[in-house]
């Protein structure tokens, strides 16, 4: 247990040294080390309430009480739980088989809140595409109060202290997008993405 909790600390270690324009913080954040088991920083969670609130609303294309019908194939990057910044369980896989576009960010990192409302737009915009935010690097209230700042608390919202989605999808630093399509396979997109770009990456993602 005490090598398993040596190695979420360094995790979190690593990832506090990233940075957006702060001063005294770097450009990327160090690679995971590749033995640390995710399951040591992404913990199994009660099945869902389909509770709402500051983090938890969803678009219905990212309902996470969804379940994957027989025919979609759950990818490896989706095989995670974790928890919204309202509290509720959120399962990867009830992402499977869909467009998705996930977002992550610092709370204090300006990029993240120079493209914050490009995202709730084209969230808007997009109903048949899951968005989803991932929030790392900082303290759950400081998640929480960027949230309520930008008003992005209408698409589900991941609180990722430990960064163990940004572990599983391969992100080391902020702002980045991952463009997920259906079949699961990904790209990749430093921010800050301006609305024009963010709306030509969603078009490509759902015309794959």
């Amino acid at each position: 247990m005490l090598r398993v909790r040596t190695a979420v600390a360094a995790l979190v270690a690593g990832l506090m040294v990233t940075a957006c324009g702060g001063a005294g913080r770097g450009e990327a954040v160090g690679e995971p080390p590749g033995d640390t088991p995710l399951s040591a920083t992404v913990e199994p969670l009660p099945e869902p309430d389909g509770g709402r609130g500051t983090g938890r609303s969803a678009t219905p294309a990212a309902d996470p009480s969804r379940t994957p019908g027989p025919a979609a194939t759950v990818p490896p990057a989706l095989k995670f739980t974790a928890t919204t910044l309202g509290g509720d369980p959120f399962r990867g896989a009830s992402l499977a088989g869909r467009p998705v576009v996930f977002w992550f960010w610092a709370p204090w990192c300006p990029k993240c809140l120079s493209e914050a409302p490009a995202v709730k737009r084209a969230a808007a915009k997009y109903g048949d595409v899951a968005f989803v935010g991932v929030a790392g690097l900082d303290t759950e209230e400081a998640m929480k109060e960027f949230v309520r700042r930008t008003g992005t608390g209408t698409i589900v919202q991941l609180s990722d202290e430990k960064g163990a989605v940004w572990s599983r999808l391969g992100v080391t630093s902020q702002s980045t997008f991952v463009f997920m399509r259906p079949d699961g396979s990904t790209e990749k997109a430093s921010g800050p993405l301006g609305a024009d770009e963010l709306d030509a990456h969603v078009r490509e993602l759902r015309a794959a």
